[in-house]
């Protein structure tokens, strides 16, 4: 009996160990985003997560919402500097989140500011 509780015990710290490694390390897709950055904040009650908006239409019709995570403080500080102007952002896109990481499935890794296409001379 103390041998199959063993072997049940280690199989399901097996499983949970692959489910989260698989969910943090293999990205779903990535891609870039381009767009006025309207929001960018630090949010939370019990776990504070980088939270922000990214408005790609006129009037703000179309939102891309994302998470950085804190380790990629240079993100952070550079959409801290570009608030309310047109930025390119790089993302990974993963299968699921965990809420110490943030509220959404997309990871901004890298970002650009751009020139506003409406602005183009």
């Amino acid at each position: 009996m103390r041998k199959f509780i063993f072997i049940f015990i280690t199989i399901v710290l097996f499983g949970v160990t692959a489910y989260f490694a698989f969910i943090y390390y293999v990205p779903f897709s990535e891609g870039y985003r381009s767009g006025e950055l309207i929001k960018f904040s630090r949010k939370g009650v019990m776990v504070k997560t980088w939270e922000g908006e990214i408005s790609q239409g006129i009037s703000g019709a179309q939102i891309f919402q994302f998470s950085v995570q804190d380790s990629e403080s240079d993100v952070i500080e550079k959409l801290k500097t570009y608030q309310g102007q047109y930025v390119k952002v790089t993302y990974k896109e993963r299968y699921a989140t965990f809420f110490w990481l943030g509220d959404t499935k997309y990871f901004i890794i890298d970002v650009v500011q751009e020139q506003s296409p409406h602005f183009r001379k």
